[in-house]
């Protein structure tokens, strides 16, 4: 799988659930709720002020 920053949260931990940490690291810590499994990795690191594509990459290499 291939995570982009148009994928919901929800999409990319029913792909692989080991990338939560990622998530985690960012300050998202709500990761079960519903509107953290909506919003997707995009809207989640605006959120959080984290850059996108970084993040991206670190789920990609992961």
């Amino acid at each position: 799988m291939t995570v982009t920053k148009d994928m919901t949260i929800g999409d990319v931990l029913r792909g692989n659930p080991a990338l939560a940490e990622h998530f985690l690291a960012m300050g998202m810590h709500c990761l079960g709720c519903p509107s953290a499994q909506g919003e997707t990795v995009e809207q989640a690191c605006e959120v959080h002020g984290v850059d996108c594509a970084a993040l991206i990459s670190k789920l990609n290499n992961a």
